[in-house]
């Protein structure tokens, strides 16, 4: 028994399944891959589809390819980015069909990476910002912790003269 990848399960699935859909027979055919075992692939694709809206999880675990472009998390976003820049346009037509994209997927997803990358920006200047109060309080904290300590440590000195007085001069001095 063959054992193939995810994502080869994965591309299969889909040149099986959406508008251009191709049968299992054909691919069959086509790839040398059993029919009875490609027919599996689609049936086990739809029922994890159908489990995952269930729920609520977009992945379905078949890969970038076998799932909407908004159900993507942000790592592959970034890294589909990060994998166009700079690409010649043939190169970036073979890139958008390999990941299973289209031109507007890409520019949504480049504005949805500039954006977070601004928020960020913005995010790290209030964390400094709250880092710098915070920084402040804690240096009035201490401070006052200091001083109290020092009246504590006065207090308890006090207590102890007061202690030696009475022992050496008696009981006399707790009347006034």
């Amino acid at each position: 028994m063959v054992d193939y990848s995810a994502a080869f399960r994965a591309r299969m699935v889909q040149r099986m399944s959406g508008s251009r859909a191709i049968s299992a027979n054909a691919l069959s055919k086509e790839i040398g891959v059993q029919q009875p075992t490609l027919s599996r692939w689609l049936r086990e694709a739809a029922t994890v589809a159908h489990v995952s809206k269930k729920k609520s999880k977009p992945d379905s675990g078949a890969g970038p390819a076998a799932r909407r472009p908004a159900d993507w998390p942000a790592e592959e976003k970034v890294r589909v980015v990060m994998d166009s820049a700079g690409l010649a346009d043939a190169e970036l037509g073979a890139l958008l069909r390999r990941e299973g994209l289209h031109e507007d997927d890409l520019a949504r997803f480049r504005e949805e990476v500039r954006a977070a990358a601004v928020a960020g920006l913005s995010l790290g200047k209030k964390a400094r910002g709250a880092a710098s109060e915070d920084q402040k309080r804690i240096k009035t904290l201490e401070r006052e912790l200091k001083r109290k300590e020092a009246a504590l440590a006065e207090t308890a000195a006090l207590l102890v003269l007061r202690k030696k007085l009475n022992a050496l001069w008696g009981d006399e001095g707790d009347d006034t």
